[in-house]
């Protein structure tokens, strides 16, 4: 064999070594981290270590009061695991620290609910993975979308939040601004989170049809009870739940 390929062969390669700066920076956090640390340097060796460090004291916080030894238990479980490469993967891809919590807040919720499965609860967390930021704060907007809801929240995200109404005159900007808010909510339609209320005909009781795009008229949108679930699973309380 060739010296040289053999010293390939030999030498560590990059994510060799971004996998132990991984595993060193996660051992730092005190329980969650060592268990993250023997998941992360397979799946994701070349992202943001600071990321999942981030992720995994988000998640090391929502354990606190959960048994360790039961979450230990758990690692034999591949579905859980399985759960667990996910959330890797999306801290790693994560830009904010709201995105972090959220998937933290799926992986601790699917070791305390006994409604949910560790597959239902990866099948949530790739609907999380499937929609971007302005995306989740839409779909928690119509968690109380009353006319007074949630004043707080709507007052942190009003340059999202804001209605865009333009129309043929409109400036080319304002057209492009409401057309992305429009698709936002077409999405989270889309992957059946929300679903739109349409606009009836008076007479016929059907529901009535735009002549420039031919799709239906609608007059707003609500939740889905998956997206109920979702929120919930993320950490947003419904304000109106019972109990």
């Amino acid at each position: 064999m060739d010296p040289d390929q053999s010293k390939g062969l030999l030498a560590p390669s990059t994510s060799d070594y971004v996998a132990s700066a991984a595993k060193a920076a996660l051992g730092a956090v005190p329980f969650v981290g060592s268990l993250l640390a023997e998941i992360a340097g397979s799946v994701i060796p070349n992202q943001r270590i600071d990321r999942l460090v981030q992720f995994a004291s988000e998640l090391d916080n929502r354990l606190n009061t959960v048994d360790k030894a039961a979450v230990k238990a758990h690692l034999a479980d591949e579905n859980f695991t399985d759960l667990v490469e996910e959330g890797l993967r999306q801290a790693a891809r994560s830009t904010t620290d709201d995105r972090r919590r959220h998937i933290a807040n799926v992986i601790a919720g699917s070791l305390t609910s006994e409604d949910i499965s560790f597959i239902e609860s990866k099948h949530l967390l790739r609907l999380l993975g499937e929609i971007n930021d302005i995306e989740v704060v839409w779909l928690r907007f119509y968690l109380d979308q009353v006319m007074q809801g949630d004043e707080e929240f709507r007052a942190q995200h009003k340059d999202v939040l804001a209605p865009v109404m333009a129309s043929m005159a409109s400036p080319r900007s304002e057209i492009d601004k409401e057309t992305l808010q429009r698709s936002y909510k077409e999405h989270l339609e889309q992957v059946g989170l929300l679903q739109a209320r349409y606009r009836l005909d008076s007479k016929t009781k059907l529901p009535e049809f735009d002549r420039a795009s031919g799709r239906p008229k609608t007059q707003g949108y609500e939740l889905t009870r998956l997206g109920r679930l979702l929120l919930r699973q993320v950490g947003f309380q419904d304000p109106h739940a019972a109990g």
